[in-house]
């Protein structure tokens, strides 16, 4: 075939663009290679717990002529089926038991009061693991326990505000 002079190189470049067109063409993979693996992901959970817990307030009263109760809640979160105990101290005013707690005022003045696993109010809250402890299992999601509070009637000291800090530990 005769090109006209106006395309003097065509016979020449026509097999150059043929390679490549046929190169653009291509898929971008052709000729390249490739190699997978696999690996292991794990995780090694260990029972564990949290607890966390709200202020017990018996408010604002007068001469201590009855009960005065309140409660308050501790949230505690343990993993899924693992068993757990919760105790409470005697607190951190001098000379408070379990037995008896007390608050501490100004100088030397307490008051009487008692922290109970029962609503009735009968079953004191101490922290001898499987004698006065709340037990339960965990569920992976936090559980309300609630602790029942009484001020006891009782000589009225002086006015003033009375307090305790009391520790709250979880045995798991």
């Amino acid at each position: 075939m005769r090109y006209p002079l106006a395309y003097p190189r065509v016979p020449r470049l026509a097999p150059q663009l043929i390679v490549l067109a046929g190169l653009l063409s291509a898929p971008g993979w052709l000729g390249a290679a490739t190699k997978t693996t696999t690996f292991t992901v794990s995780l090694t959970l260990q029972n564990d717990c949290s607890i966390s817990a709200n202020a017990l307030n018996f408010g604002t009263q007068g001469v201590l002529s009855a009960n005065v109760d309140q409660t308050t809640s501790l949230s505690v979160t343990c993993s899924t089926a693992a068993p757990y105990n919760v105790g409470l101290d005697a607190g951190t005013t001098t000379g408070s038991t379990i037995a008896a707690r007390l608050l501490a005022g100004t100088g030397t003045a307490t008051v009487g009061y008692q922290l109970y696993r029962d609503t009735a109010r009968t079953q004191i809250w101490g922290n001898t693991v499987g004698t006065d402890t709340v037990t339960g299992t965990g569920t992976g999601t936090a559980q309300a326990l609630t602790v029942y509070g009484r001020v006891p009637p009782q000589n009225t000291p002086a006015a003033g505000t009375y307090t305790s800090t009391v520790t709250a530990t979880i045995t798991f």
